[in-house]
C-alpha cells in the first residue's frame, strides 16, 4: 500500500551500484533502458548534492588473479567473462561517475554490503535511509537491498533509476524485493527526490509479507502500480 514518508535530513545516503559502460557497450551485458536510468540517477544525484546527503559509489570488478572463484564464467583468454579487472569498460559512466570527494568503492561480489567497513561507516556516522539505484536489479540491486536491510538500514528502492537486461528481469525483481522491503519504500525518482529535499510523500510500503501475488500477464501492471 502506498503511505506518506519523510525522512529526516542528516540520516539518509545515496548508494548507486555498479553504473557501468559495459552495460551500455558490451552486447552481452546491455541493460534494457539504461540511458533513461543513468538520467534519472543524475537527477538523483543532483538532488542529493543540493541537499548535502552524502553519495556513495561501487563497481563490480572482478579480479581472479587475487580470487578463488572455481565456477566463475571465463573467455578464452583465461579472464572473466564480464567486469575484468582490465576491461575498460568497468569505468563508471562519465554522466554518472563520483564527483569531486566522492569514494568510488570496488566490490568483488554482489552486495556493496556482504563485505568490507562501508555498511558499519554508514550506521557509525549515524545514517538511517538508504536510497539505492543502479544495475542489474535481480542481481546486484537485489543483494545490496538484502544486507542493507539485514544490517538495519531502510531502503528507499527507486525503481525507475534500476535496470537490468530486460524489463520482465527488472519488474519481477523490484516485485521481490517489495514483497520483504520490511521498514522501507519503493517509489520513483521524482518522488525519491522530492524525499531528499526534504518533502514528505506517498510512497509503497509493504505490510504483512508477500502482498504482491504476481504472474506473467499481471506484474508489469503491479509493477506499475507500486
Amino acid at each position: 500500500m502506498k503511505a506518506p514518508i519523510s525522512i529526516k535530513r542528516g540520516t539518509v545516503a545515496a548508494i548507486f551500484i555498479d553504473l557501468q559502460e559495459e552495460h551500455r557497450q558490451d552486447p552481452r551485458y546491455l541493460v534494457e533502458g539504461y540511458e533513461k536510468i543513468l538520467a534519472n540517477v543524475q537527477r538523483l544525484q543532483a538532488t542529493a548534492r543540493q541537499n548535502h546527503v552524502p553519495l556513495h559509489h561501487w563497481a563490480y570488478i572482478v579480479d581472479l588473479d587475487s580470487q578463488v572463484r572455481p565456477f566463475h564464467p571465463t573467455g578464452e583468454d583465461g579472464k572473466s567473462a564480464f567486469s575484468d579487472k582490465s576491461d575498460p569498460l568497468t569505468e563508471i559512466c562519465h554522466e554518472v561517475a563520483p564527483a569531486d570527494g566522492e569514494a568510488l568503492l570496488i566490490k568483488a561480489e554482489a552486495s556493496a554490503f556482504r563485505s568490507g567497513p562501508a555498511g558499519h561507516r554508514l550506521k557509525a556516522s549515524g545514517i538511517e535511509w538508504l536510497v539505492i539505484s543502479g544495475v542489474w536489479t535481480e542481481a546486484c540491486i537485489d543483494a545490496t537491498v538484502k544486507d542493507a536491510v539485514t544490517m538495519g538500514f531502510r531502503v528507499l528502492l527507486v525503481k525507475d533509476a534500476c535496470g537490468s537486461g530486460s524489463a520482465a528481469m527488472h519488474q519481477t525483481a523490484i516485485l521481490n524485493l517489495a514483497n520483504r522491503l520490511y521498514g522501507g519504500a519503493v517509489t520513483d525518482t521524482d518522488s525519491a527526490c522530492r524525499l531528499l529535499a526534504g518533502e514528505a510523500v506517498a510512497a509503497w510500503q509493504v505490510e504483512g509479507s508477500v502482498p504482491l501475488r504476481f504472474s506473467f500477464e499481471n506484474a508489469a501492471r503491479l509493477y506499475a502500480e507500486l
